[in-house]
């Protein structure tokens, strides 16, 4: 199987169940969101909810995904940005402990935070202290970190660091690596549209988008999208949320649906989606087993708060992998 190399922001996410949506409003987070915060009001959050139930995990768009490759038996690498100091540790460990291969850049600055403040009603709402996670650039990139990788893995969120993300499209090329990129945030790609475009036009083989992201990137509805996107790469993905995602690579188009799931938490379904996606990919399977793979995958994390699933949940979903790659 093909290996998978990721980058992106660094993150431990530290996610945060609270009884009702007042401290959303204390600290001027519309809910839904996801803010950007400095360290001090990220601070305080953290101080205000401290006694919520709450857990850790390593984070970050493109280390969820890599996250879950590795846990479902791809060999999977991740470049990002970490402090000296235990959150660091913690996220280090963490990739470490689900099998992969981590090559992290150690900074003065702390390790970034996204405090998930997940209500009732499953709404998660963002607040995000990027640390020492923007830190990475491009002198950062080094050749002998892309060698004996096949596919790169980037989170649309690095655009704003243009050069960067050039560089390590250049070093992927030159290792003869396929590069695929989700997309990220509908305000991300508003802002940055040129810089997206550019780069997908001229690097990038596979898309991932969900519904908005498309349609900040393109002006149009989902399968009109799907078909805009396809024109500027090797394999456009459109995620339709219940409804499952499109899928299109030259004249071939697969709709892929989903299983009706119990939902507690959106968290880290794009993320999980792609690695299944990609998981099919690196095997050489068909789209629609791609997609099904990627479907299974962020349907069962949505069943759990955060972006991380047990053991025992990873150990089924290896079974079901397998159920779908023997079916004819």
């Amino acid at each position: 199987m093909k290996k998978i190399l990721g980058i992106g922001n660094a993150l431990v996410d530290i996610m945060t169940q609270i009884n009702d949506d007042s401290i959303l409003e204390r600290f001027e987070l519309p809910k839904g969101s996801m803010q950007l915060v400095d360290e001090a009001k990220s601070g305080m959050i953290k101080l205000v909810t401290q006694k919520s139930k709450r857990t850790l995990a390593s984070g970050g768009s493109a280390a969820n995904t890599i996250h879950g490759l590795a846990m479902i038996g791809t060999h999977a690498g991740f470049i990002g940005s970490i402090g000296e100091d235990e959150l660091g540790d913690f996220f280090e460990n963490d990739m470490k402990k689900a099998g992969v291969s981590t090559m992290l850049l150690r900074r003065d600055t702390v390790t970034g935070t996204a405090v998930a403040l997940v209500s009732t009603d499953s709404e998660r709402t963002f607040a995000t202290h990027l640390g020492a996670a923007v830190e990475l650039d491009d002198k950062d990139l080094r050749p002998e970190y892309f060698k004996d990788y096949n596919i790169l893995y980037m989170e649309g969120y690095l655009i704003i660091n243009r050069a960067m993300v050039e560089r390590a499209c250049i070093l992927a090329r030159e290792n003869k690596m396929k590069v695929a990129v989700d997309l990220a945030s509908f305000n991300v790609v508003e802002e940055q549209l040129d810089d997206f475009t550019e780069i997908i036009e001229k690097y990038v083989d596979i898309v991932f988008a969900n519904e908005e992201e498309a349609r900040a990137f393109t002006g149009s509805g989902p399968e009109e999208a799907l078909k805009k996107i396809s024109e500027s790469c090797e394999v456009a993905v459109v995620k339709v949320g219940s409804e499952g995602s499109w899928i299109k690579r030259g004249d071939e188009i697969v709709k892929v649906g989903t299983e009706k799931v119990n939902v507690k938490d959106t968290t880290g379904a794009g993320d999980l989606y792609a690695s299944g996606f990609l998981y099919g990919y690196a095997r050489g399977l068909d789209l629609d087993k791609c997609g099904l793979i990627g479907s299974l995958l962020a349907g069962k994390v949505i069943e759990n708060i955060g972006a991380r699933m047990n053991e025992e949940q990873f150990a089924e979903l290896r079974e079901s992998i397998k159920t779908i790659i023997n079916y004819n």
